[in-house]
């Protein structure tokens, strides 16, 4: 292969990468038309690898084309936010049973140190914090139970609920009661139950749902 076919390649992701971080950040809000020509004159760039990007990004769940219209940042409904935890409920549920049944000392040292740092986040009553050591929790998870497929569906479930506007830490009392669910998960890995770690990270899963819409509620009072 060639230098100049591997460059639009490399291009294309690049800016795939950067949509995906504006969208994220909500930047590009959820309903938001992409305007192609400013984004490609912003990054110095054709529109065709910018056009690939957004291809990229359809395919991801993240924006939405529409035939005559453009391309828009996808907006995610609540229906959408109750089939997709109801998957993800599913799918990080296996991922824990699975945990349970293969997870090696040295695995269950790695949970406990990451749990660690959600006891000190939560102490702080630093959300932030918190999210990442989270985040670092359910990826362990993931790795350990080694199931490639299982990880990417879970992968590109996630980034579709990152369209959220809310989340779900945000919501009062969220924080103590994540942590308390991850306490009882933790203390089922530890044992080996695999059954219960299966039942208590579904329960984690739907909980966190649960919060984001008490959020929306709330929200949707005050406008």
């Amino acid at each position: 292969m060639t230098a100049t076919r591997i460059a639009p390649l490399a291009l294309y992701q690049e800016v795939a990468e950067r949509l995906r971080q504006l969208i994220f950040s909500h930047e590009l809000a959820p309903g938001t038309w992409v305007d192609e020509q400013a984004l490609a004159d912003n990054y110095g760039i054709s529109r065709t690898p910018l056009r690939e990007a957004l291809k990229v990004l359809a395919s991801e769940g993240l924006v939405t084309l529409k035939p005559r219209r453009g391309c828009y940042v996808t907006e995610i409904s609540e229906r959408d936010l109750d089939e997709i935890f109801a998957v993800m409920a599913l799918l990080e549920g296996q991922c824990a049973q699975t945990t349970a049944q293969k997870a090696t000392d040295a695995d269950l040292d790695h949970l406990r140190a990451i749990h660690a740092g959600l006891e000190k986040a939560a102490a702080a009553e630093d959300i932030n914090g918190f999210f990442e050591s989270n985040q670092a929790f359910h990826l362990a998870l993931q790795e350990i139970a080694d199931n490639r497929w299982l990880q990417h569906a879970i992968e590109d479930l996630r980034r579709v609920i990152k369209l959220s506007r809310h989340h779900s830490l945000f919501g009062e009392g969220r924080l103590e009661q994540s942590l308390a669910e991850h306490r009882e998960i933790l203390a089922a890995l530890t044992a080996r139950r695999a059954d219960d770690a299966e039942r208590l990270m579904r329960a984690h899963i739907n909980s966190g749902r649960a919060a984001l819409g008490r959020i929306a509620k709330a929200r949707n009072k005050v406008a």
